[in-house]
């Protein structure tokens, strides 16, 4: 039992006190959030690099209702935590609405939506309001089908576009949740191509690979379970940052390389750090025999770094005047897609 100011504090009662402040300090610098030390605080977006991302994510944990619509209020008071570091966007957990409630889930012909609708409208006003993209899922429906779907609202708290789980589980099946399109759809934003994938979506390799070849570079997995090394191995298969957020377990952001930039634990239900688009990942040999050249011409205005058991290499440009496709091309380098696209040609050829 822990006192503060002269009143009795139990575990419970500090842990949810805790996820205000100490879910803050997962930010602006990805080594010191790891460590889950405090961070130096927001940064400005004019002094932010021109792809630089501030993502936030948000898990349920420790999140119960009554009814949804209280859990909605809830949830968008969770959010108003992460308005301080100024996010682009934030990702919710699956269905999160309809989960963690006294009275058990709705039917789903009670909350189903087209959206903008009742449960997503205050969720685009939300995104209006403070100016910032919103992965909302929740339940949509269309022509008498009913969707686990992952609703993408704009800044404007406009709607830019809903993905729908290609892989519902027997038991939502059986609900009657239908599968969505085996081609998920992708996203423009002001910062890039995104995409989404939903909790059991992640036992498969389909929907991931196509969204990677559609051209996202950031995939948001709004989940029931926090997924652990999957997460990561979807990140660094697909050369794409992936975002998780979940109802239990881990909410994290992974870079393209797999690597955690943050993640949540008990202390903290909320991410919110910085992702840099601007960076590629290579095969390290032979593209390493121009490291030396490349840091000698730009020094501080790129960054390579060499995972030396994988061997990968990422090139990330931390200058608003370096474009990375630049450098790619100027050194002959070839991204780690095209070092194998350019292997299993000579592969075939010579099959023959």
């Amino acid at each position: 039992m822990m006192v503060r100011k002269g009143k009795k504090l139990d575990r419970r009662g500090f842990l949810k006190n805790a996820s205000l402040c100490l879910g803050a300090s997962i930010i602006s610098n990805p080594r010191r959030a790891a460590a889950g030390q405090q961070s130096v605080g927001p940064v400005a977006k004019n002094s932010r690099l021109p792809r630089e991302v501030w993502v936030a994510s948000i898990s349920q944990n420790r999140l119960e209702a009554g009814k949804y619509r209280e859990m909605i209020k809830k949830m968008l008071r969770r959010m108003e935590e992460v308005i301080q570091y100024e996010p682009d966007i934030i990702c919710l957990p699956e269905a999160f609405p309809f989960v963690n409630l006294t009275v058990g889930r709705p039917p789903l012909d009670e909350v189903a939506e087209a959206p903008i609708g009742p449960i997503s409208g205050p969720f685009a006003e939300f995104a209006g309001k403070h100016h910032c993209y919103v992965v909302c899922p929740i339940y949509t429906k269309e022509n008498g089908r009913y969707y686990n779907a992952a609703v993408f609202i704009d800044r404007a708290g406009k709607l830019l576009g809903e993905y729908r789980k290609i892989h519902p589980t027997i038991g939502e099946i059986k609900r009657g949740i239908a599968p969505g399109s085996l081609e998920p759809a992708v996203f423009m934003t002001d910062f890039g191509i995104v995409g989404a994938q939903i909790c059991f979506d992640i036992e498969w390799s389909d929907g991931w690979r196509k969204l990677r070849k559609a051209g996202a570079e950031m995939v948001f997995w709004p989940s029931a379970f926090g997924g652990g090394l999957m997460v990561n191995t979807k990140a660094w298969e697909n050369k794409y940052c992936v975002v998780s957020s979940t109802r239990k377990g881990t909410t994290k952001i992974c870079d393209i390389s797999g690597e955690n930039v943050a993640w949540t634990g008990n202390f903290a239900h909320w991410v919110c750090a910085p992702v840099n688009l601007e960076k590629v990942l290579l095969h390290t040999w032979p593209y390493c025999e121009r490291f030396n050249d490349i840091q000698a011409k730009y020094g501080r205005k790129i960054r390579i770094k060499t995972f030396h058991e994988e061997e990968w290499t990422v090139i990330e440009s931390r200058s608003a005047d370096v474009k990375v496709a630049d450098v790619v091309r100027e050194f002959e380098l070839k991204t780690h897609e095209q070092h194998m696209q350019a292997a299993e040609a000579v592969q075939k050829k010579y099959r023959r």
